[in-house]
């Protein structure tokens, strides 16, 4: 079948299946490839469509399509999309909300070719008699969501991701071929992209990236010294502009004490975070899709999933740990493709709270804890944390560092020279998300276009400035640089002397940001590098 035969086909059933008159570029060029015979990382913004990629190919795909994600919410939205479209498919869950009853009628029903679309999260996934009758149903298609969780060296790596890869090669079919898969995510730099495609085990990728700015987003940032003007840089945001928004906290007691204050200056507001009860985040998701509620007051935990078109604004009262996060938190704007704005209560004093946030080193005597269990037990993450006395969470990081201390450094195969591997691999990655921090603190204090420094910390290089934002409006900001005029042009591998290999990000007319494996981003001036040679291409 040619390309253009398949598109034909994708787009019938974009539009008879699910409802959608036409196809973004990336939403074709993704399921056209899957439907070719490869597997896809899906690389594109929050609000861009991913999810039909996988429902699409999963139509035309034969066998169940499984969906692997990390949160309740985001599985139930998706299940309820699919019941409610036009074509009559069948959607289901496997999650800790449902009774072993229920998840037992699911997989049998699964099994007896009942079930379209299964919806899952990786511990379930991890589970040995859910694998074996999840195998069993005849997956044809993996859709693993928010796959970013995927890489260690992403912002928001996850542990019970990290075995992904080897749980789908589990789900072969007789002749032993795995299912196709789409990894699918909003915010991954090109190291991670490469991460998550090797993590996964992916045959024959294709990386479909559709650009990481978003034209109807207005970024802005306010800079305050003192907390108390910053509180109120934050209530007068949220007064001043209209419509359905989200005010995001980096502490609970943030969001607390900013949902009473909006209450009190009279928007109908909710709180979120992770210290509420699941039944009152239920209700408030709900009263915020319904309109019920105008403004949800939230840390981290609210909006992965959220499909609410209509969020005119975002305000993060305390800056995020990262511009990944912040990028996907901004991204739940707009989702209409009407003007939207996203504006950043910058106080430098809050970045403290991202390294203070940031991953922790494991102690030697704890891992050689872990190295001793797996010795005695296996490798079971389950039977190691019991052997060796840990939680289950830190069990599996410890697992999961000794992974890649296997893969990375074959020759630390003695237990002392293991144990030191990974606390080295650790403190790397505890450097690379401070170094996430520093970025933060760029972005905020940057003259330059904002949406071009977002661009270019994902390792796009834009083009042009925005006009849309507070620096560009102001007048202030520059076009990008020339990237034929640079010396090292973005994604190009250099070597430093002192920090070893990298990947530059972006390119300035005066300084270039590298990705370093050993130390994080680092921004370092373009006269400084040439004077004393400290950048080679690789």
């Amino acid at each position: 079948m040619t390309s253009q035969q398949l598109l034909t086909r994708v787009e019938k059933t974009a539009r008879e299946v699910f409802g959608h008159d036409h196809l973004l570029g990336g939403q074709a060029d993704a399921t056209t490839a899957l439907l070719s015979g490869h597997d896809v990382l899906l690389v594109s913004p929050t609000g861009s469509g991913k999810s039909l990629v996988y429902q699409a190919a999963g139509v035309l795909t034969d066998g169940c399509t499984l969906v692997v994600s990390p949160l309740l919410a985001l599985q139930q939205d998706q299940v309820d999309s699919i019941r409610s479209a036009p074509g009559g498919l069948t959607a289901c869950r496997l999650s800790s909300a449902e009774s072993e009853a229920e998840k037992r009628e699911v997989l049998e029903r699964a099994t007896a070719g009942e079930v379209d679309f299964l919806f899952c999260s990786p511990e379930q996934l991890a589970n040995d008699e859910v694998r074996a009758a999840v195998a069993a149903a005849g997956i044809g298609l993996v859709a693993v969501d928010e796959a970013h969780c995927v890489s260690a060296w992403g912002h928001d790596f996850r542990p019970d991701y990290f075995r992904l890869g080897e749980l789908l090669a589990e789900l072969a079919d007789e002749q032993g071929t795995p299912p196709r898969v789409v990894a699918m995510t909003a915010t991954a730099a090109p190291p991670v992209q490469d991460d998550i495609v090797a993590r996964l085990g992916m045959r024959e990728p294709r990386t479909v990236l559709t650009g990481f700015a978003r034209d109807n987003i207005a970024l802005d940032v306010v800079r305050v010294v003192e907390e108390a003007d910053q509180r109120t840089a934050v209530l007068e945001l949220v007064a001043a502009t209209p419509g359905a928004g989200i005010v995001y906290c980096r502490t609970r007691p943030a969001a607390e004490e900013y949902a009473a204050a909006l209450a009190d200056a009279g928007r109908r507001t909710a709180v979120y975070h992770a210290g509420l009860s699941h039944r009152r985040r239920e209700e408030t998701h709900e009263a915020f899709m319904a309109d019920e509620v105008e403004v949800v007051v939230a840390t981290s935990a609210f909006g992965m999933g959220i499909d609410k078109p209509d969020i005119r604004f975002v305000v993060h009262a305390q800056v995020p740990e990262s511009p990944d996060t912040y990028y996907q938190e901004v991204g739940r704007a707009g989702r209409d493709g009407e003007p939207a704005s996203a504006t950043l209560v910058y106080r430098p004093e809050d970045l403290a709270l991202g390294k203070f946030f940031s991953g922790g080193v494991p102690r030697k005597k704890d891992v050689h804890a872990v190295l001793r269990a797996a010795g005695e037990v296996g490798t079971d993450p389950k039977d190691v944390a019991g052997a060796a006395g840990f939680g289950p969470r830190k069990t599996g990081r410890i697992l999961n560092l000794l992974v890649l201390v296997h893969e990375t450094r074959p020759e630390a195969n003695r237990p002392d020279d293991a144990v030191a591997a990974v606390v080295d691999i650790a403190e790397s990655h505890r450097r690379l998300e401070r170094s996430r921090v520093d970025m933060m603190r760029g972005y905020a204090e940057t003259d330059r276009c904002r949406s071009a420094y977002l661009q270019g910390y994902f390792g796009e290089q834009a083009e042009h400035r925005c006009g849309r934002c507070d620096n560009c409006r102001a007048g202030i900001a520059e076009d990008p640089a020339d990237e034929q005029d640079v010396a090292y042009p973005v994604q190009s591998e250099v070597r430093h002397e002192e920090f070893g290999p990298g990947v530059v990000t972006d390119v300035e007319d005066d300084r270039v940001t590298v990705l370093f494996e050993s130390v994080g981003y680092r921004t370092l001036s373009l006269d400084v590098v040439e004077e004393h040679e400290l950048l080679q291409l690789a």
